[in-house]
């Protein structure tokens, strides 16, 4: 994973310093999360809440994982997408799926 650029930064209400960046893998562009520097695995852009809670919608990252708002989830799938589509490059999420 090439890390490019930062989309999103962010303090969390546990002190945690949120870094959403730019990455270039293999076959597309996707955003990877980082907590005080350290990359979290998780899905290649927000994925929606099954309950939403107050104004945080998205998620990303596992153990732990973070909330964002619909406004920085937007944000983020727009800076991937626009990446991906600049560049005639098809994206598919395929978090949690074995690659073939």
């Amino acid at each position: 994973m090439d890390v490019l650029d930062s989309i999103l930064s962010k303090e969390t209400k546990n002190g945690f310093l949120v870094d959403v960046r730019l990455v270039k893998r293999p076959r597309q562009y996707e955003a990877a999360l980082f907590l005080n520097g350290k990359y979290r695995p998780g899905p290649a852009v927000p994925r929606p809440l099954d309950n939403p809670s107050g104004d945080t919608t998205h998620w990303m990252g596992v153990r732990p994982s973070v909330g964002f708002t619909n406004e920085e989830a937007d944000t983020i799938i727009d800076e991937v997408s626009s990446q991906n589509r600049l560049r005639r490059i098809t994206f598919a999420d395929r978090w949690g799926k074995d690659y073939e």
